[in-house]
């Protein structure tokens, strides 16, 4: 079972894929946000799919959104991979690092990236993100945390490295923020164990990050748990959790420019297509 929005953009309608069809779940709600994971909508998506009561839908041709609807917050782990960290010259650190990305970043899964005005220096990371379903609020235990897990989705966690790094005065939001830097989707998968999933990323066919979240220094559950100590996560709030290594910033690979492609893929969660544009 996996939940999609399809539809022009800011026009995205919910559905619900299950054995290779398409239910419509505008019955049950408007959209896929924080008030319907927070009323337990997938395990009421779930139910009325069993009760035969959601009508088939036809979707081919239609663009497809980010599976979510714009979150509250989008909240992001950096140098999660000890080889990533290794290729940006820094030690695995002790204690997650932790920046934010503009909500308005989150585009579907096969829109355009739009390389920023002055930019140089655009990178991709493939990265799995999870979908808050219950608030996080001191959490007792990272056991908990999975409890407030609503499902899992593959985003790029798209990043310009000088206005990350050298134009950052002192932070990250600057190199994370500019628009179309996250494309997310295609699908919101919900009961997928998050602690082995294989991560790839290809530029232009030609093979780039080949990794597995097994790799993570800290797994999801801790990071929900870690969290939820200093913030509270919320119903349709997204964390990406880190990228591995194989990223621009490494000095093996060119940076993205217009007319590239960019593919990643979270096992199991999908697959994203996007081409490269100048803003």
């Amino acid at each position: 079972m996996k939940f999609m929005r399809v539809g022009v953009a800011g026009a995205e309608r919910p559905v619900l894929l299950a054995d290779d069809r398409h239910y419509d779940l505008r019955g049950l709600t408007a959209d896929i946000d924080g008030r319907f994971l927070g009323a337990g909508g997938i395990e009421l998506a779930r139910a009325a799919l069993h009760r035969g009561e959601l009508p088939e839908t036809e979707v081919a041709g239609e663009r497809i959104g980010a599976p979510i609807a714009r979150p509250g917050v989008v909240l992001c782990v950096g140098m999660n991979y000890a080889a990533h960290a290794a290729e940006s010259g820094s030690l695995p650190p002790v204690e997650p690092v932790i920046f934010y990305k503009a909500p308005n970043t989150i585009v579907g899964p096969h829109d355009e990236i739009r390389i920023p005005r002055g930019s140089t220096r655009t990178d991709w990371e493939v990265e799995l993100a999870v979908v808050i379903g219950r608030t996080a609020r001191y959490l007792d235990s990272p056991q908990a945390a999975l409890e407030c897990i609503a499902g899992l989705v593959t985003s790029n966690d798209v990043s310009e490295r000088e206005f990350q790094i050298e134009r950052s005065g002192g932070q990250w939001s600057k190199g994370k923020s500019c628009e179309t830097f996250n494309p997310l989707g295609p699908y919101l998968v919900p009961g997928v164990s998050p602690d082995e999933l294989a991560l790839r990323s290809w530029v232009n066919g030609e093979a780039r990050q080949n990794s597995s979240t097994k790799d993570m220094i800290f797994g999801v559950a801790f990071l929900i748990w870690h969290l939820s100590q200093f913030t509270v996560l919320e119903p349709g709030d997204l964390l990406n959790t880190g990228t591995p290594e194989g990223v621009g910033l490494s000095g093996r690979f060119p940076y993205l420019a217009p007319g590239d492609v960019v593919e990643v893929e979270v096992a199991g969660l999908g697959r994203q297509r996007t081409p490269v544009t100048a803003a």
